[in-house]
């Protein structure tokens, strides 16, 4: 007995002489929802999708965050990591596996930061990011779907005058693996963008301009190696409690002259949104327009996109929630010219089911 006393006292010993752990907080959400897709247009055919398909789909994302002291911090997102933004649809035999999706540490003090790794873009309501990867189609929010509303970079910010200014340098691809007539020799063979973005306030009005240069050439829409740049900005304008906002970019698009895989890329399009916030309702409409000029025959690509949506609170506390929320997703495209003629209607009905802890 003596010898389990001596045992219990030797291990609480050690137990407040080990070093202190980071405080760590867990968080999440899990969601079902069941989505019917509708199609129309001269693209749809029964041999490439069904006109009409009701899904029933589900996910979850679990969050971690570490803080280290002194403004040092770590942070993770797990997820299951597929081109849905972790939806998955129900077939019967799909595991549900999940990964990494985002993984970023760094520090932030009052005054400026840093962050590096996997990084979050908020790519939902900010669509700089849409219109700069997906040029001929950048509606829909693609990057957040498609390429789960992360990259991979190292991001510093700093209070500049009154706002707050932010830099990203962002790696797109990585492509120096052998060096062959259609690649650049050296390191810098891999795709780099620098992100720019600075916040201020003009009375209630948030201003938000922003900048992207591809420093290297990257993969672009249906190009392979290219160099664009995108430009413009996020307004958002209170009334009352009515909040409006507003969006505009343009891109283009040149093939690097040292490459020579699609040489020939030359592009330009804007992106335009107009988003109202009232309550738990949100909508927004998107509009792009974008000129292909690779061919002696111009393409022309003409989207829109409007997102409608309520949340419907069921349950809340202190510790998590539970919400409903119906939605509504319409999207068109038209592509003519130097492309094949596309002019393709696709309606989402969709009802949400989400938990939050």
């Amino acid at each position: 007995m003596k010898k389990m006393l001596s045992l219990a006292a030797m291990f609480a010993a050690l137990s407040y002489a080990a070093p202190a752990s980071a405080a760590v907080n867990f968080s999440g959400d899990a969601g079902v929802r069941v989505r019917n897709e509708s199609y129309s247009g001269t693209t749809v055919t029964s041999a490439t999708r069904d006109a009409n398909d009701l899904l029933s789909q589900y996910r979850v994302r679990l969050n971690a965050a570490a803080d280290l002291g002194d403004g040092y911090y770590f942070k993770t997102m797990i997820t299951q990591e597929n081109a849905g933004g972790g939806w998955v649809t129900v077939d019967g035999t799909t595991p549900y596996n999940l990964q990494i999706s985002n993984l970023y540490f760094g520090r932030q003090t009052a005054d400026n930061g840093f962050a590096f790794g996997r990084l979050p873009l908020n790519a939902f309501n900010n669509p700089v990011f849409d219109i700069t990867l997906f040029p001929f189609q950048p509606l829909e929010n693609p990057v957040a779907n498609a390429l789960m509303d992360r990259v991979y970079g190292l991001n510093y910010n700093t209070k500049f005058l009154s706002g707050n200014l932010r830099g990203t340098l962002v790696v797109l691809d990585d492509a120096s693996k052998n060096n062959t007539g259609d690649e650049a020799n050296g390191k810098l063979n891999d795709g780099y963008a620098i992100h720019l973005a600075y916040t201020d306030k003009i009375g209630d009005v948030t201003v938000e301009p922003q900048f992207i240069r591809a420093i290297t050439h990257g993969a672009v829409g249906t190009y392979a190696e290219v160099t664009p740049w995108t430009a413009g900005a996020n307004v958002t304008v209170p009334a009352g409690d009515l909040k409006i906002g507003l969006s505009g970019y343009y891109t283009a698009g040149k093939s690097s002259t040292h490459v020579a895989a699609n040489a020939n890329a030359d592009y330009n399009g804007y992106e335009f949104r107009v988003k109202g916030e009232y309550g738990n309702l949100l909508c927004f409409w998107d509009y792009n327009h974008t000129t292909d000029k690779a061919t002696a025959t111009e393409g022309k690509y003409t989207n829109n996109f409007v997102w409608a949506s309520y949340k419907i609170p069921v349950h809340k506390s202190a510790t998590g929630s539970l919400t409903i929320q119906p939605t509504l997703r319409y999207l068109t495209n038209k592509a003519e010219g130097g492309v094949t003629n596309v002019n393709q209607q696709r309606l989402r009905t969709e009802l949400w089911a989400t938990v939050t802890f």
